[in-house]
């Protein structure tokens, strides 16, 4: 039995005495399995303790729940610090996974677009594999892996965007195919720079975030701006598709600006915001 004081360092502090430094705790397999420690066994079991004090405090507290290691105390599943990441993670994955599948078989391997599509999917797969590890267990080497991944798929929107809009992919004029290999190079460029300044400069959550932010919405604009065209001159509704599809990701993308604790102890809006781009996903393949 774990003996906790009421404040969250010190009862770490003294659970790790109790526990860990005596060697009182063994940890159960799936636990060991995922990489949890005596010591972050006690850092998890505190923050729940001591947020279930706080939400039954009389008088009520102001802000009965509160971030640990700027992160909200989520109930974990077999070990899996926030199953429902995971879980929204691995339906954007089998998002993907059907989209490919699909291209696969309505696409001739001749056309020329093929392969930009089939990329996008990848990198969509890998990005959201990254992310399920991730929110599976919480490390540096993890966190740094999904924002990496979830950077490359993010630029890769914006490097096909106008691959697709222009049509840079077509082998004539010739000077489409040097704006493509000036394209592919300055995406690369951009790419290696960002993980650089994150690697060796600083990891800047803020910096990284803008990064991100700023592509998406540059080629959110590109895809308004064309599904706008389109559909003036085909008067077809999925001429707007693109458009929308967009707009319904900016839409869930702001999910993030809430920050709510997580609901139960489960949901939170970063889970919801995984959550709100399944269905544009499949739509995108469509």
């Amino acid at each position: 039995m774990l003996r906790l004081g009421t404040a969250y360092p010190s009862s770490v502090a003294i659970c790790k005495d109790t526990n860990c430094d005596e060697g009182n705790s063994v940890l159960p397999i799936h636990l060991r399995l995922l990489q949890w420690t005596c010591p972050a066994e006690c850092d998890y079991t505190c923050q729940h303790i001591v947020t279930d004090l706080r939400k039954a405090s009389d008088p009520p507290m102001p802000e009965p729940i509160v971030q640990y290691h700027g992160k909200w105390p989520f109930v974990r599943l077999f070990g899996v610090q926030e199953p429902f990441s995971v879980f929204f993670s691995l339906l954007n994955l089998v998002a993907h996974r059907r989209g490919i599948s699909d291209i696969r078989a309505s696409i001739p391997s001749g056309y020329p677009l093929r392969r930009f599509y089939l990329a996008f999917g990848y990198l969509g797969i890998s990005s959201w594999v990254f992310s399920m590890i991730f929110h599976t267990r919480d490390f540096s080497v993890t966190e740094k892996a999904d924002y990496f991944a979830a950077g490359a798929s993010v630029l890769y929107g914006l490097y096909y965007s106008l691959i697709r809009i222009f049509r840079l992919d077509k082998p004539y004029p010739l000077s489409k195919r040097t704006m493509l290999r000036l394209w592919t190079f300055i995406c690369i460029a951009m790419y290696v720079a960002h993980v650089a300044y994150l690697i060796l400069w600083r990891w800047d959550y803020t910096y990284n975030m803008a990064a991100n932010v700023a592509v998406g919405i540059v080629q959110n604009v590109l895809w308004s701006g064309y599904s706008i065209r389109r559909y003036r001159r085909l008067k077809k509704p999925w001429a707007a598709w693109p458009g929308l599809i967009v707009a319904w990701i900016v839409v869930a993308m702001s999910l993030e600006l809430l920050d709510f604790p997580p609901l139960g102890g489960w949901i939170d809006a970063h889970s919801l915001w995984h959550l709100g781009t399944v269905a544009p996903t499949i739509w995108w393949y469509r």
